[in-house]
């Protein structure tokens, strides 16, 4: 940014000559036409008239914005400055916020209060690392937050405040009904808290996009299915609520795209987490303090990653044939005790097709630690069955 600051001093200067060469000749007027016109009569200045508002009633979108902004919140991650020193090597919390700094800031949104706590689900990636948490109430009140629990793998957090200043809950709405064209506002503190509640306006572009999650070291997380919008998403409006023209929360804003992989520029390509899935998650952080995710025991490729050769050749698979290709079989898992092997092609989960390693885990992670599923798979040419038992992910 530095190659610009010139041309802002340039026009800074270029500005005050202005001001002041045009002050000289508006004097200069003053004098010569008084000179002139002796007896003008003074000309009598008059404001503009200011006219009614033509716009009647309150607007959907403020309407929709005064039913939640009370419980949007920003998030404060607190970490200590010392917390890589030789006496904190473990980053061991003090219990001192004064001896820590805000690493970042994000949003949150308050969806539960029960008795003296209530409950704000955020972001993963604005709780991440953090040696203790603030949160700042719409009304600009600082309290302290513990957190309750948090899932790398859906970018959910939840945690707990005090219910004493809390005086709105949000209310989530079924995801699922969501169509694109929807109007859709996003909640948040884009750059920090100087700009809490800030709310945007969009649509809903797309109800179930599927991306390639990563964390925020950039490691894959896989794919993610996600809410994209139109409404601008910045940073600082991770954790904050994407709501409908009603208030009610439909997805959690987690992330925006900024550009693609060839350097180009995208404008207006927000995503959050679907409602459904942020109800389903913040249920388990709350009770357990952690997600237990059933898991078959197996590493897999997408089918459609193998060549058509191989598919006919090696895996002897039907025309049109979809699903993951089994590489490896971890020993004692779920899948061994089953009997899968490599180079098995799973094409169902019970009654559910499966096309790729993401509707095979979308379909999985619909069951508990501990159910039986139903695993339709092609081996050699021959269509098979075999029941599972699930076990949890390590």
């Amino acid at each position: 940014m530095t190659d610009k600051q010139p041309t802002g001093r340039k026009m800074m200067i270029i500005g005050l000559c202005a001001g002041l060469i045009g002050g000289g000749v508006s004097a200069g007027a003053v004098t010569y036409f008084a000179n002139q016109n002796q007896t003008m009569n003074q000309t009598q200045t008059k404001e503009v008239k200011v006219q009614d508002s033509k716009v009647k009633g309150t607007a959907s979108a403020t309407k929709a914005f005064n039913q939640v902004s009370g419980a949007v919140v920003s998030v404060l991650n607190l970490q200590s400055d010392q917390s890589l020193s030789a006496g904190n090597l473990f980053g061991e919390d003090t219990n001192q916020d004064d001896d820590k700094t805000t690493a970042s800031e994000g949003s949150g949104v308050i969806y539960k209060k029960a008795g003296d706590a209530a409950y704000v689900v955020t972001n993963n990636h604005v709780v991440d690392g953090a040696n203790s948490l603030q949160v700042l109430m719409s009304d600009g009140t600082k309290v302290s937050a513990k957190l309750v629990g948090k899932d790398k793998t859906t970018d959910l957090a939840v945690l707990k405040i005090s219910s004493k200043d809390v005086k709105q809950v949000a209310e989530f709405a079924n995801s699922a009904k969501l169509q694109p064209g929807q109007t859709a506002l996003a909640i948040g503190s884009p750059l920090g808290s100087q700009y809490a509640t800030s709310v945007t306006e969009g649509i809903i572009s797309a109800t179930n996009r599927e991306i390639d999650a990563k964390d925020s070291q950039g490691q894959s997380m896989g794919k993610a299915t996600v809410i994209q919008t139109d409404a601008a998403i910045n940073p600082g409006n991770s954790g904050g609520p994407l709501i409908n023209l009603a208030g009610q929360v439909v997805g959690i804003n987690s992330m925006k795209l900024a550009g693609s992989e060839d350097g180009t520029a995208v404008e207006g390509m927000g995503f959050a987490i679907p409602s459904n899935t942020v109800t389903h998650i913040i249920a388990q952080l709350e009770q357990n303090g952690k997600v237990e995710r059933p898991s078959l025991g197996i590493s897999l490729v997408d089918l459609d990653a193998v060549s058509t050769r191989d598919q006919k050749d090696v895996l002897k698979l039907p025309n049109n044939a979809n699903g993951v290709v089994v590489m490896k079989v971890s020993k004692f898992s779920p899948a061994a005790t089953a009997g899968l092997k490599q180079y098995d092609v799973i094409t169902k989960i019970d009654d559910t097709k499966v096309t790729d390693a993401a509707s095979l885990r979308e379909a999985l992670y619909k069951h508990k630690v501990g159910d039986k599923v139903a695993l339709t798979y092609y081996r050699d040419g021959k269509q098979q069955e075999t029941t599972v038992s699930l076990n949890k992910s390590q």
